[in-house]
């Protein structure tokens, strides 16, 4: 690995609220939001967010800076089943600050690790980021 690629921790109370998220109740779509802490190097809470759509959540979302985004959807399959995926979402726009970008990807995988997730996406556009976009993402997953 590089010596310039830098890892950021995952702050504990946000993998304390990552744990509970995975375990919620709740049918409605919902999200959480999070930053890096550039001066701390910590992956940190930026905002949770709860009956939000995809079209919704991604007018939250900075137009030049990175934000990982966890997405617990209500997905209803072709044959009537409903399920309720967790996503993790790496949103890193065109234009960001490289230097964001490289701590934002280094950083990504130990999120993930720390979220228990499978179903990760990325995307360069938050303009990508749409009910269909999420459902074309998950077919794969079927």
């Amino acid at each position: 690995m590089s010596s310039s690629l830098v890892v950021c921790e995952v702050d504990e109370s946000l993998k304390t609220k990552l744990r509970k998220f995975r375990f919620r109740k709740e049918t409605s779509n919902a999200a959480i939001l999070m930053k890096i802490d550039m001066e701390k190097q910590l992956v940190i809470l930026e905002e949770e967010y709860e009956d939000i759509s995809l079209d919704e959540l991604r007018n939250e979302l900075p137009e030049r800076q990175p934000r990982f985004i966890v997405y617990s959807y209500k997905y209803v399959h072709d044959d009537g089943r409903v399920s309720y995926p967790l996503c993790f979402i790496f949103s890193s726009p065109m234009g960001c600050k490289p230097e964001q970008q490289m701590m934002y990807a280094g950083s990504k995988n130990r999120l993930v690790q720390a979220a228990e997730l499978t179903k990760v996406f990325e995307t360069r556009n938050t303009d990508d980021l749409t009910e269909e976009w999420l459902k074309n993402h998950l077919a794969f997953f079927r």
